[in-house]
């Protein structure tokens, strides 16, 4: 199979899939001919082709997906007119502290934000598919463990956590909260897909 061929069917597929195609899907595309190497060039390709568009062709945490890119987002919230959800300051910092100190307990949570975390904050935030829990710490009363989805990381357009901005510890304190929102617009429902 040629490359153009290839790029149009991987083009196609993935304008029309609703979420991220992680590579070995799109190998289904090819009978397995490609192979998952192959498959990363062409995607790159096509990540270069698509670069001076208003969409681009992004990698994410559980596959690739076109989205609009951030400078056209002004224009699209003119489409749809209607505010995204917002969360309240603590939901951020909940979410931030969840984020860069994973896997934590409420406890920590709490310890680090200095009060009480709400049921519903975190019911909220596993609702959203944001975080879960990934088990239960070996101490008393097995509190549950709380990390981030893969969704989250999707929502963001990130591919790891990696990609998550680096905390400044030096002279000027930069907050965990300050360190995510700044980065990426948590408030929203994410990149613009179509």
């Amino acid at each position: 199979m040629n490359t153009a061929h290839a790029k149009r069917i991987l083009e196609t597929a993935l304008i029309c899939s609703q979420q991220p195609l992680p590579v070995q899907a799109m190998g289904v595309l090819f009978d397995d001919e490609l192979g998952p190497d192959t498959l990363e060039l062409i995607l790159q390709e096509l990540q270069q082709e698509w670069a001076q568009r208003g969409v681009e062709l992004v990698c994410v945490a559980t596959g690739w997906r076109f989205q609009s890119r951030p400078e056209m987002r002004e224009y699209l919230d003119r489409l749809h007119p209607e505010k995204p959800p917002r969360y309240s300051r603590a939901a951020l910092e909940t979410l931030a502290i969840i984020a860069y100190r994973q896997p934590v307990t409420r406890g920590d949570i709490e310890d680090i934000r200095g009060v009480t975390v709400n049921s519903l904050l975190l019911k909220q935030l596993e609702d959203r598919d944001w975080i879960e829990v990934i088990g239960h710490r070996e101490t008393v009363g097995r509190p549950a463990l709380f990390a981030t989805t893969r969704h989250f990381l999707d929502d963001l357009g990130l591919k790891s956590l990696d990609q998550l901005p680096l905390l400044d510890t030096s002279g000027q304190q930069i907050s965990v909260l300050d360190a995510l929102n700044t980065t990426h617009d948590v408030d929203s429902d994410g990149p613009s897909l179509f």
